[in-house]
């Protein structure tokens, strides 16, 4: 049975940093792209950021450039998000997903903000129960 876990998340002062984990058990990241979207009150899916887990390429929704760092770590099955200068707007339940990506469809369809493609309806895709992240003014 696969289980994707967040962690890291929690309540944070403007311009502080968090570090979310994102861990799976019962699937080999390998062929997999690991994919971060977060919820808003009020607003929808938001994708921030996302991962090849086989060559490492990154990519980033514009909320995440310049502040926030996606990376790997193979051996643990195991991505990170580095969130830095993080402000009130950054508030949001963050969710990690792994779909397979052997055909670079999942980090095609996120790179081009195809969203849709990672949604829980579509089988193929596994996704953690989130962590919240609170970021006070």
């Amino acid at each position: 049975q696969v289980h994707i876990v967040e962690s890291g998340g929690g309540l944070v002062q403007t311009g502080g940093s968090l570090r979310l984990s994102c861990t799976a058990s019962g699937i080999i990241l390998d062929g997999y792209a690991i994919g971060w979207f977060r919820v808003a009150p009020g607003k929808g899916r938001e994708g921030v950021s996302c991962i090849s887990m086989s060559d490492g390429s990154t990519y980033y929704g514009d909320s995440a450039k310049g502040r926030f760092t996606i990376s790997r770590d193979n051996a643990k099955n195991t991505v990170h998000l580095q969130m830095n200068s993080l402000k009130p707007e950054d508030t949001a339940v963050y969710y990690c997903v792994a779909r397979s990506n052997y055909d670079q469809l999942a980090t095609m369809t996120f790179e081009s903000r195809r969203y849709d493609y990672w949604d829980q309806i579509n089988p193929g895709g596994y996704w953690g129960q989130g962590t919240q992240v609170t970021v006070s003014s």
